[in-house]
């Protein structure tokens, strides 16, 4: 049975996990304003580009292209669907991954299955993108990612655990800054979340913000929380 209320943390594993954890927070941080960052920032806003694709295909709606742009900003361009889901998908959805990413690095099978499903999204939005800059980021990072199975694989080199834990440590974290910088902070009347306020009127655009914000900090908190049981 899971050790919900971890009772006796904290194992040699759980130790672990923690310290990598908190040991890429302060490196993500400090190296924030670095271009060393760069591609890992790309990738995340690669991730929440997907998700505002993802949520239009699953309510039948047709995806038309999808950009990452170097200034870290990105736009998917859809058409039908169910708009309301489709708008908050973007960061919610990298919120979600972020998660998936972090748990999936506590166990090496399903590092490998994350580490191939997102090489699988790489290549399929080769195929859409609308942009060079989002064409160079799915050729780097499939390289990347194929490189670090490949060391994983024939050498003592075994880092691709350590890999997926920092991209998902990485899009946890840019998430909420994210959301804190371009809903929270100042008001930027073309974002998801004035769009979302136009459709839904209980809330403002930073209400909402707000509110997205919440569930994205949570989902970080969470990911840790659940890695600490899969690990008990």
């Amino acid at each position: 049975m899971p050790n919900w209320e971890l009772h006796n943390c904290c194992n040699r594993d759980q130790v672990t996990f923690l310290v990598t954890v908190g040991v890429f927070t302060v490196v993500i941080l400090a190296l924030w304003r670095t271009v060393l960052l760069t591609p890992f920032k790309l990738i995340t806003v690669f991730l929440h580009e997907a998700s505002h694709a993802i949520a239009c295909k699953l309510t039948c709606g047709q995806v038309e292209g999808i950009q990452v742009h170097a200034n870290e900003g990105g736009v998917t361009q859809t058409r039908g669907g169910v708009y309301w889901l489709i708008l908050p998908a973007g960061y919610l959805g990298s919120s979600f991954w972020g998660l998936a990413l972090i748990l999936a690095s506590t166990d090496l099978v399903a590092a490998r299955v994350a580490a191939g499903c997102l090489v699988l999204a790489l290549f399929i939005v080769l195929f859409i993108a609308k942009n060079w800059t989002l064409r160079g980021l799915c050729i780097g990072f499939i390289i990347f990612l194929a490189i670090v199975w490949v060391l994983q694989e024939t050498t003592t080199v075994r880092i691709l655990r350590y890999v997926i834990l920092f991209i998902g440590v990485m899009n946890s974290l840019f998430s909420v800054y994210d959301i804190y910088d371009d809903l929270i902070s100042r008001r930027v009347n073309s974002s998801d979340a004035e769009k979302f306020a136009e459709i839904c009127p209980c809330c403002t655009g930073v209400g909402w913000g707000v509110i997205w914000g919440m569930i994205s900090f949570l989902c970080l908190c969470g990911s840790v929380y659940l890695g600490l049981v899969i690990l008990s």
